[in-house]
């Protein structure tokens, strides 16, 4: 029998174990955090516990090896952001920053006492990470961060402020970046590390149901051993980036098809003028342009999941997954919103608080202009981002 939101029967091209995962975060997204999002997103907040069942469920970090760590494939990996981000883009955020920015930095990164440090702690949700790179003045341009670090002795003091940090106020450690006499460097710093402060961003439209929070570092003293060694220059955190923005184009995914789901079914079942809004012909060329847009962008995951796990996929890759997948959310979300009319706005439904997330979402991690930009630079080998 067709699956209306996988028409393509896109889903049969994947393996039995991947299967099985999506599986089993489906149905514990839907069971233990569907029934709470709305709530969480009204009162822009998201319990710190839940990292602990995440953790449980061996989500986060689930695609780097060892240290406690699932080591699962890309593609697996991807299914999970899909499933999380089917409920909401702010629960696959918490799992993307602590697993694709603050442990794969710690990871690929760090030194091995580093790594053991906090690694396992962080496997298991027991200890949340957040990851330092944009400042008020520095988003597409990481570059010209301000943030600094200073050599003290056999010290480092770091003096700066980040903004937009997901999971910033309650992680337990910060992966931090800042501009060194050596160009930029990477730092491990455990949150309560005296002169380290974090507050919440609040009066958020968007990606409510998740910690955003602004850092600051005053005269924050680190040992030696608490830089990233092979955390040099922007390939350093750009490395990070690129595995976040990875999930972040299979979240896409998941948003687009809970929408699309919802507009289905209301549709199908709202009477105007003596029959469901389905009957009309409008409402069913909006719904085959969304399950066209829809099973694109999942055969963009998958192939480039495929690409990933056979270790192939470039940054350029990532970016035209970035930008067709969340633009093609957003306008499923739109759609979605106003097919379900005043219904559309309230929390009842899912999908204006998919629609708002997915501005943000189109926004972080690259925004459509840069990814355009990185994408045309592989297409013409031309540089145009200045």
């Amino acid at each position: 029998m067709m699956d209306p939101v996988d028409f393509l029967q896109i889903d049969d091209l994947l393996g039995r174990e991947e299967h099985e995962i999506a599986t089993a975060v489906r149905d514990y997204a839907r069971s233990e955090l569907a029934p709470h999002i709305s709530d969480w997103y009204e009162e822009g907040c998201i319990p710190r516990d839940i990292a602990l069942g995440l953790g449980r469920l061996g989500l986060l970090g689930m695609h780097l090896q060892g240290y406690e760590c699932t080591g699962t494939s890309a593609t697996a990996y991807g299914l999970a952001c899909r499933e999380l981000e089917a409920v909401d883009s702010g629960l696959r955020s918490l799992v993307s920053v602590q697993g694709s920015l603050a442990m794969f930095a710690i990871r690929h990164l760090g030194t091995e006492e580093q790594r053991r440090e906090w690694l396992p702690r962080m496997a298991s949700g027991e200890a949340i990470g957040c990851f330092g790179l944009t400042e008020a003045e520095s988003g597409s341009d990481p570059g010209s961060m301000r943030t600094r670090a200073r050599r003290d002795g056999r010290d480092w003091v770091l003096n700066g402020t980040k903004m937009w940090i997901t999971n910033g106020t309650i992680a337990d450690v910060a992966v931090v970046w800042a501009q060194t006499d050596d160009g930029i460097r990477g730092f491990v710093v455990p949150t309560d590390t005296t002169g380290f402060s974090a507050w919440v961003i609040k009066r958020k439209l968007s990606l409510r149901a998740s910690i955003t929070a602004e850092l600051a570092l005053d005269d924050v003293r680190l040992p030696g051993s608490a830089l990233l060694p092979e955390g040099t220059g922007l390939k350093g955190p750009l490395s990070c980036l690129n595995e976040a923005r990875y999930g972040i184009l299979w979240g896409a995914v998941g948003a687009a098809r809970a929408c699309f789901s919802e507009a289905l079914e209301y549709t199908m079942t709202r009477r105007q003028f003596g029959k469901p809004l389905a009957a009309f012909q409008l409402t069913q060329g909006k719904l085959a342009g969304m399950s066209v847009a829809l099973a694109n962008a999942s055969l963009t995951a998958v192939q480039l999941g495929r690409l990933k796990d056979a270790g192939t996929i470039t940054p350029e890759h990532v970016s035209h997954g970035k930008l067709a997948n969340v633009r093609a959310a957003l306008d499923i979300a739109r759609t979605s919103r106003a097919m379900l009319g005043a219904a559309g706005i309230t929390l009842d439904h899912s999908v204006m608080r998919h629609m708002n997330n997915l501005e943000t979402v189109a926004t972080y991690e690259g925004t459509e202009e840069m990814h355009a930009l990185s994408i045309g630079r592989k297409l013409t080998g031309i540089a145009a981002f200045r």
